[in-house]
């Protein structure tokens, strides 16, 4: 199974934005806050989950339920940029609990959720990590 260079693009920044995200919330709920380090860590992320969101338009499936190629896993990329949109719009009207909420949200739905769709063992990613690495699919 060959990794084309649009999936490993879209990989590889998705699986560092799944990292990063974590650590760019931290940065802002621990007792002692770093805000210098949390802005640089959330435009990294920030950059990557657009990298992610771009790259995605580019894959296509046509083996699944779709519409030109595009399949339901496809709608979290107008929601990225949906949430990260809304979050910069909150934090520009000094809303910094609805940004905290924004960026939450957009973790949760374009990096756990994508994630967990994409590692469905009749995707690419699952067929890589259960097939492949585990040896777990025949």
């Amino acid at each position: 199974m060959q990794m084309s260079p649009v999936i490993a693009v879209h990989l590889t920044a998705a699986v560092s934005a799944l990292v990063l995200g974590p650590m760019v919330l931290w940065t802002r709920r621990s007792g002692q806050q770093h805000p210098r380090l949390h802005r640089a860590l959330g435009y990294a992320w920030v950059t990557l989950m657009v990298l992610a969101a771009v790259s995605a338009m580019w894959i296509r499936d046509f083996r699944l339920p779709n519409l030109g190629g595009y399949t339901l896993i496809h709608l979290l990329v107008p929601a990225t940029f949906g949430g990260l949109a809304l979050a910069f719009w909150r934090l520009a009207r000094r809303n910094f609990g609805g940004h905290r909420r924004a960026m939450q949200i957009t973790y949760l739905a374009g990096c756990i959720v994508a994630g967990s769709f994409a590692l469905l063992p009749d995707r690419y990613l699952g067929q890589l990590v259960w097939g492949q690495w585990l040896g777990l699919l025949s």
